[in-house]
């Protein structure tokens, strides 16, 4: 997991077997006796060369861990080598190591120097054949440490038995099943229920009696669809079940109102499938998705409709369901926080409030024929919020048809644009200004509208976003 990358370098994560090659520390002191140990741990076998060796690296030599040469460090003792770390305290040292493995194409690592290596060392946690690896991208040694020390407190020391456990029972599940996908399966499973229970808890051979019995099974995977709300855009914002079933699935189905970061949380080998479904531009037709979902479940696929918002305000997800339901494919469908909610939360809009609102409306402004059909009268009513999505296409005509069913000029209004992202901007105006002050940032989707007496409250709730901007006596806030 990488927490900050650096702008202009980012790191290609990876675990190297380097059991019984070469390894080369130069460096006598502490680091680098802790680099020399971290390669051991690996299974290298480690050369240090160093004119000056401390206690711990004569240990290490003692003991036959390492081989020592008390010198100075020669170009020519990076060949044969297959990876090389420097830990001096002699920037001239560093940059010779550094710029010799990168003549011979040598991995090289410069303690606390990331400009001058070729790759960087993890803080990591293990439980060992288990690994995990966390990184800052050399921006932050010291909280990658920290977030080390979580996981160390969340990863209990018995996962490495489990992990042995699966291992020696990985060759009999590719014979058992040879689709990944069910293999796959299978695996969720045992690693859910009571034979991971019985590894954790120290009684092996009954989890391994268990295991053998459970591969001797006949079982048929059947395919199943999560319809997932990937809520307004932040990822933080995802819920925790959603996080969970993304990481099972198989498939994921999305479309534009959902942002990269929250398609990346899927699992890593997922296939991720764009579905389209932007105004005007629809990737596929409703129709050819809820046709692709059957599909892929017959299969035996487990897959995820991941949808921006709630699957059930304006996602139509109704109507995928109601698919999944004639070919008999069985689903679930996971909440999200809608768009109406993360927006005004963001923008410091309450959606209600006793002063000013009693009720709240949610509508969609999706331009129909060339005009946005609604229910003018009701949406008109005094002492309500009107939330609108899709809406920043038919703006104009929005403010003017509320306008002329009896909601005043000067009513407050604002558009959210790209709401809960650092990217977000407020456009605050009334039903008179607001389409032309839109217009001239210019705002595009996606984009909320919300209408009402609380849009004035904003000046004084609002709270997401460093940077404002006047204009006017209406203004912008972004992030």
């Amino acid at each position: 997991m990488s927490l900050a990358p650096e702008a202009d370098r980012a790191y290609f994560a990876a675990f190297l077997d380097l059991r019984g090659k070469r390894g080369l520390v130069v460096g006598g002191g502490r680091v680098a006796a802790l680099k020399a140990e971290a390669l051991l741990r690996s299974g290298a076998r480690v050369t240090v060369i160093a004119p000056e060796i401390g206690e711990r690296l004569s240990e290490l030599a003692l003991v036959g861990a390492v081989r020592l040469e008390r010198r100075r460090f020669q170009p020519g003792d990076l060949l044969g080598a297959q990876i090389a770390i420097a830990a001096t305290d002699d920037p001239a040292v560093n940059e010779a190591v550094s710029a010799a493995g990168s003549a011979l194409r040598i991995p090289v690592n410069v303690a606390d120097n990331a400009a001058l290596s070729s790759f960087i060392m993890p803080a990591l946690v293990d439980r060992a054949p288990l690994q995990i690896a966390i990184s800052s991208a050399g921006a932050s040694p010291v909280l990658a440490r920290k977030v080390r020390t979580l996981i160390e407190a969340a990863v209990p020391f018995a996962f490495g038995r489990l992990a042995q456990l699966i291992g020696r029972f990985r060759s009999a599940s590719k014979e058992r099943y040879p689709d990944p996908e069910a293999r796959r399966r299978f695996w969720e499973e045992v690693v859910d229920g009571p034979i991971a229970d019985m590894a954790l808890s120290g009684n092996e051979r009954s989890a391994a009696s268990a295991l053998e019995a459970k591969l001797r099974e006949r079982r048929d995977f059947t395919g199943f669809v999560s319809l997932v709300g990937a809520g307004p855009g932040d990822p933080e914002l995802l819920t925790l079940r959603a996080l969970r079933v993304m990481q099972a699935a198989g498939v994921v189905l999305y479309d534009h109102l959902v942002s990269p970061p929250l398609v990346d949380l899927a699992r890593r080998d997922a296939e991720r499938i764009y579905v389209g479904k932007e105004r005007d531009n629809h990737a596929l037709p409703q129709g050819e998705i809820n046709a692709l979902m059957v599909r892929l479940a017959r299969e035996g696929k487990r897959v995820v409709r991941l949808k921006g918002g709630d699957p059930f305000i304006f996602g139509r997800g109704g109507e995928e369901i109601d698919a999944l339901l004639e070919h008999g494919i069985a689903f679930e469908v996971v909440p999200g926080i809608t768009a109406a909610a993360g927006a005004a939360s963001y923008a410091g809009i309450p959606l209600t409030h006793r002063d000013y609102a009693q009720s709240c409306v949610f509508v969609t402004g999706h331009l129909k024929n060339g005009s946005a059909q609604l229910d003018w009268q009701a949406l008109a009513r005094p002492h309500q919020t009107v939330a609108v999505y899709m809406g920043v296409g038919a703006l104009a005509q929005i403010c003017q048809g509320l306008i002329a069913h009896g909601m005043p000029e000067s009513m407050p209004a604002a558009v959210v644009e790209k709401a809960t992202l650092p990217e977000q901007r407020v456009v605050e105006g009334t039903l008179l200004t607001l389409p032309d002050k839109a217009k001239a940032q210019p705002i595009g989707p996606p984009a909320l509208l919300i209408v009402g007496e609380v849009v004035r409250l904003r000046a004084k709730l609002g709270w997401f976003g460093p940077a404002k901007a006047e204009f006017g006596t209406d203004h912008v806030i972004s992030r």
